[in-house]
């Protein structure tokens, strides 16, 4: 180990132990978080199962050379980005990212198609989660998947839903780690409609046949996401966050809050609190909105630090599944893995290194003035010698040494596709 890490991490751990933090075990706590770093950022949400134009409100910008172009190419990416990111993690997978060369529809794939990308993450020591992809395919008509009116087309998605619960099944037996499944449907009408109920109550009878047969909540858990609009659903969305709030309560599901799908007024940490009071898994989807769900690359800016703040002082990580979701083409796709990833965990370290317990202390007792001093002054504390120990004791790139890993990667691989 680096002597010069060593002696800034022993004299920041000092500071911090006269605060009376621990940083032994914070470390030891931090390595025990699992963060869900998404596949789709490295081929920009093509997949391998069609060749479909992106649809459903999605657009990803920016023509960067050396996107994934099969499941060998995205497989080799994400080792390179995760050899750069502290800790074990988990992958998270949509459907259309089955790797086989049959021609099977989103209605009839099979675990043996994602066989795999089970025996990759098996030899990575890697977790897998699954979302069902409801959306760039033929039957996304009128803007709508599993709420459309007619019964054929809504029968599909139905069906597509089905298998990707066996598929994540599969994913949680065979890795002995929970695999989260997340559904979210684009589903809305540009304009304003007439009747906001008929599509969700066909949404609502939908989502109870997906979810009749029982799954084991140790290999999966069941997820629900919200959007507030989206390209081409400007005037309604079917699965409103009321809607999947009230649906994930009442049928024990967790809820999947992403940080780009409310008001921009709206922040998911003030979230946090009020739904876990109800005894409901949670699911993050962090994201950093510019204009609205524009999906940028994660940084440490306030709301991030406000996400980790929250899930560390309420003690919400062994309930709270904190997955990624972004994707821009217009830098280095395992550089934007990379960025997110460590700013995640960082933002999380930042947390764990506050003296909750003092600061809980003040507030209850009206001791407001020793509250903001603490928060203020912790703003110049060395966390970073923290997190540079950190990242050398896991045998990662220390600060943005990794850059030039990527940058050789980009050389050597990325610009020969």
């Amino acid at each position: 180990m680096s002597t010069e890490v060593q002696n800034q991490y022993q004299a920041a751990k000092a500071l911090y132990n006269e605060l009376g933090i621990d940083v032994d075990k914070v470390l030891e706590k931090l390595s025990q978080v699992k963060i869900s770093i998404h596949c789709w950022q490295g081929d920009d949400v093509h997949g391998f199962l069609r060749n479909e134009a992106l649809s459903g409100g999605i657009s990803v910008t920016g023509n960067y050379p050396g996107a994934a172009r099969t499941p060998q190419e995205l497989r080799c990416d994400l080792e390179k980005a995760l050899s750069m990111i502290p800790g074990k993690h988990k992958v998270n997978l949509h459907a259309i990212y089955a790797d086989t060369k049959e021609k099977v529809d989103l209605d009839q794939l099979e675990p043996r198609h994602f066989q795999t990308w089970v025996e990759w993450a098996k030899k990575q020591g890697l977790g897998l989660d699954f979302n069902p992809t409801c959306f760039s395919h033929p039957k996304f008509q009128d803007g709508f998947s599993i709420s459309h009116p007619n019964p054929e087309i809504q029968e599909f998605w139905i069906k597509h839903c089905k298998v990707s619960r066996k598929i994540a099944e599969y994913f949680g037996k065979e890795l002995q780690q929970t695999c989260v499944t997340n559904f979210w449907f684009p589903d809305g009408f540009k304009d304003v409609p007439i009747d906001r109920m008929a599509p969700r109550k066909r949404m609502k009878e939908a989502l109870d046949e997906v979810f009749a047969e029982k799954i084991d909540s140790q290999f999966n858990v069941d997820a629900v996401e919200s959007k507030l609009f989206g390209i081409g659903s400007e005037s309604y969305v079917v699965g409103s966050h009321e809607f999947c709030m009230s649906y994930a309560l009442k049928n024990n599901k967790a809820i999947c809050l992403d940080a780009g799908h409310f008001h921009p007024t709206e922040t998911i940490s003030n979230k946090l609190s009020a739904i876990s009071l109800f005894d409901t898994q949670i699911l993050l989807h962090v994201s950093r909105p510019v204009r609205w769900d524009s999906d940028h690359v994660v940084i440490m800016d306030d709301e991030l630090q406000e996400i980790a703040k929250e899930l560390v002082r309420n003690h919400l990580l062994g309930k709270v599944h904190i997955g990624l979701d972004y994707f821009d083409a217009s830098i280095n796709r395992i550089a934007a893995w990379v960025i997110g990833a460590r700013n995640m965990i960082k933002a999380l370290l930042r947390a764990m290194l506050e003296p909750t317990d003092r600061l809980k202390k003040a507030e209850v007792t009206a001791d407001f003035t020793t509250r903001l001093a603490i928060l203020e002054e912790l703003k110049s504390y060395p966390f970073g010698a923290i997190w540079d120990y950190y990242c050398q004791k896991n045998h990662v790139p220390v600060r943005e040494a990794w850059l030039t890993e990527v940058k050789q990667y980009e050389a050597e691989v990325l610009q020969k596709r």
